[in-house]
């Protein structure tokens, strides 16, 4: 289960082109918001206007204005970087820091019990966003960040927010899944298929992958009232993992982060605008 694929950087869609005639601002400004990743934290000009794929004189323009905003900033050697307006804004964010906020000490309770990693993400359209992570400094190797995005097809989080997800999102993964570096157990669409329908049945995913290193995960779903809003996992080295006691202790967290999140009045919101812009 490769829950080490999230997304390190790399072009996305858009990038290396100009962008449409008439392009409103806020698409072009998120654009060049999206330059950035965890590899690409500092950005000189020309390359925020090559990884955005707008042109230079344009990208000046916006990332003044994203300067005087606070949602960028400006380093001493011109470089620009990610502002804290951002980190303002995204904590109001209820899918985020409010459903981590009832998360946390529950998962701080499953990392202390299993000394591996603790995974927390929500889904967003077509792929898992990492949300909270915990892990020991001892624990296996991992290529994953809070912020950064998961494949919904070959992770536990993944698996249990693409089995609740709408039909028609399952479909489309379905449709689309080519087996890569993921479950060594999902190997074809029909694969996808059945382990969807045994996470329904089950309430939880347990995946397990050979490259680059051996690690299985086990995964349940969060719920806010009826709707699955977020997956928790652990992630742990194969060897050992199934007598460790992983799977119900998973399980048991899930379903207290759910009872404190229904006791509170709901601190998530389920996905339906983002699924709607599909």
């Amino acid at each position: 289960m490769n829950e080490t694929s999230a997304s390190r950087g790399g072009a996305r869609p858009g990038r290396g082109g100009r962008p449409p005639e008439g392009q409103p601002v806020v698409d072009r400004a998120f654009a060049l918001l999206g330059a950035f990743d965890s590899d690409h934290r500092a950005l000189s000009l020309a390359d925020l206007a090559h990884r955005s794929g707008i042109p230079r004189s344009s990208a000046l323009r916006l990332a003044r204005s994203l300067v005087r905003a606070g949602a960028l900033e400006r380093l001493g050697d011109g470089r620009f970087v990610v502002g804290l307006r951002l980190l303002e804004t995204a904590s109001l964010a209820p899918r985020g820091h409010g459903l981590r906020a009832v998360a946390m000490p529950f998962m701080d309770d499953l990392f202390h019990v299993t000394r591996q990693h603790v995974l927390l993400a929500v889904r967003d359209q077509s792929e898992a966003l990492l949300v909270e992570r915990l892990s020991a400094r001892d624990a296996s190797p991992v290529r994953y960040r809070v912020g950064g995005r998961l494949p919904l097809t070959s992770t536990g989080v993944g698996l249990v927010l693409l089995a609740f997800a709408p039909a028609a999102v399952q479909d489309h993964a379905v449709a689309a899944y080519q087996p890569g570096n993921g479950d060594d157990d999902v190997l074809s669409p029909a694969d996808l298929r059945r382990a969807l329908a045994e996470v329904r049945r089950g309430d939880y995913a347990f995946g397990r992958q050979s490259h680059p290193w051996r690690l299985s995960t086990v995964a349940a779903p969060v719920r806010d009232g009826h709707d699955v809003v977020a997956a928790l996992s652990v992630v742990a080295p194969t060897s050992g993992f199934p007598d460790a006691g992983y799977g119900p202790a998973v399980r048991a967290t899930a379903r207290a982060i759910s009872r404190r999140l229904s006791q509170d009045g709901g601190r998530a919101i389920p996905l339906t605008h983002s699924d709607a812009r599909r």
